[in-house]
């Protein structure tokens, strides 16, 4: 996906420009409580700004049930923006309308204003197109860096970009690098690391995987699946039975596309899921009836360090055991160190992303040793299912 137009190709001094954004940020006690998203996004509001624009951030935020409501006013995280932008951002009532219109007006070259919740409107969840025109009447140009949300076909991800010059932000276009890098145009051999609790949430993305990689790795509870399917005892430990069949489909799939799939050689098991439970290391064929796999164990982080060791490319999705909860968090470490380390020392391009990764990889103390970190959740995992996501598509050339 490298046909997109990025900032570079727009003339945006003394224009108004529609950023859609993410900031569906946490909250605790009425504070921003992780500003990655915000921080990941100053750069293109930074950068607008200077070069003479007004910026005009569009967003969601959390999930309003009937029109506006405090809770799920965009207005909470105004002060941790203006933070990370350097300038005091301005706020508008509403995203679209007299308020959106007054706001805009009010302000000089170079400001950036904040409009009210995108989802406070019905319409923008719809898509409807005359929502969207209203939206695309406040701006002259449209950015798009929320690749978090690029995978809806709302109103200001997809309907305002069909309206007005468009372009991807420069967190968007990192991002649209990196995965095209990782799965489009590969340099091979390419590994996939997936792991996670149940394979019946990612059935897409194993069989889109087993065909674009050459190796795949797979941990979690996903990796019991597999060995149930294949005869295997796994005693008390999680495991999908009804999904065999899917998983012996993937399996010959996997074969017929020369992708080799590796599972665990060894297990830590325990009778408890706890912390500092009472554990032990057997073999992937040895647990005990009473026992569950909670991680992989030391000969299985060997021998994905030999395998992984000739990969060029690797894509990260899910952990690959109980990493929450001591010592069941050793595995995920250890791999992810593996991966981090080669990237570090410039043989192997690493980018991972989706649900419980980022905070697997940010444990291990590896998230910013790895090429690319997504913070997006359902989008990169669409992505890795091989769809094509309304929001990018939007901003093609």
């Amino acid at each position: 996906m490298t046909d997109f137009n990025t900032i570079d190709d727009l003339e945006v001094s003394g224009k108004t420009v529609l950023v859609r954004a993410d900031l569906n940020v946490p909250m605790q006690d009425g504070k921003v409580s992780d500003t990655t998203r915000i921080d990941r996004l100053a750069p293109t509001l930074k950068e607008l700004s200077s070069k003479g624009a007004k910026v005009v951030v569009l967003s969601h935020f959390g999930r309003p049930k009937n029109g506006p409501d405090a809770k799920n006013s965009l207005r909470n995280v105004l002060d941790a923006l203006s933070t990370a932008v350097g300038q005091k951002v301005a706020f508008a009532e509403d995203c679209v309308g007299d308020k959106a219109k007054e706001a805009i007006a009010k302000v000089h070259d170079g400001a950036i204003v904040l409009l009210e919740n995108t989802r406070f409107h019905a319409e923008e969840e719809k898509n409807d197109p005359a929502f969207a025109k209203q939206m695309a009447e406040l701006g002259d140009l449209y950015v798009n860096d929320a690749f978090s949300a690029a995978h809806r076909a709302h109103a200001s991800t997809e309907g305002v970009a069909r309206l007005l010059p468009s372009a991807a932000g420069r967190l968007m276009e990192a991002e649209l690098k990196a995965l095209t890098l990782a799965l489009e145009k590969p340099e091979r051999p390419v590994a996939a690391v997936v792991g996670g609790a149940k394979i019946s949430t990612k059935l897409e993305l194993l069989g889109n995987m087993v065909r674009k990689v050459d190796l795949l790795v797979l941990g979690g509870g996903m990796a019991n699946t597999f060995l149930f399917a294949q005869g295997t005892d796994v005693g008390a430990s999680l495991c999908e039975k009804d999904m065999a069949d899917q998983a012996r489909a993937i399996m010959a799939t996997a074969k017929e596309a020369n992708c080799e799939i590796l599972l665990p050689k060894d297990f830590v098991v325990a009778k408890e899921f706890k912390a500092g439970a009472a554990n032990r290391v057997v073999a992937f064929d040895a647990i005990g009836s009473d026992e569950m796999a909670l991680d992989i164990g030391p000969a299985t982080v060997e021998f994905l360090g030999v395998k992984l060791q000739g990969a060029k490319t690797i894509v990260w999705n899910g952990p690959l055991g109980a990493f929450e909860i001591q010592p069941f968090d050793a595995g995920t470490n250890a791999v992810a160190g593996l991966v981090a380390a080669r990237t570090e020392s410039g043989g192997l391009l690493s980018v991972a992303g989706g649900g419980d990764t980022v905070a697997a990889l940010a444990h291990a103390g590896a998230e910013d040793k790895f090429t690319y970190v997504s913070a997006a959740g359902g989008a990169f995992l669409e992505w890795l299912e091989g769809k094509e996501l309304p929001g990018v598509a939007a901003l093609k050339k």
